[in-house]
């Protein structure tokens, strides 16, 4: 049973962007594909200086 998931970029644990070496909208897709009902945080560290703006991307990719 897995309540919910933590998103972070690698390296580093910024921004979920497409900069990273793991890809969240895959990521993501997979994770709704197995019928995941729970809650995906976001624990990264922006890197940018607008980090509202680093939030709504991240919510924008994890949003499926």
């Amino acid at each position: 049973y897995i309540a919910h998931y933590h998103t972070g970029g690698v390296p580093g644990r910024n921004e979920i962007d497409d900069s990273q070496e793991l890809y969240y909208p895959a990521i993501m897709r997979a994770i709704v594909a197995t019928g995941f009902k729970g809650f995906v945080a976001q624990e990264f560290i922006p890197s940018k200086s607008d980090k509202i703006a680093s939030l709504r991307q991240a919510i924008g990719i994890c949003d499926i």
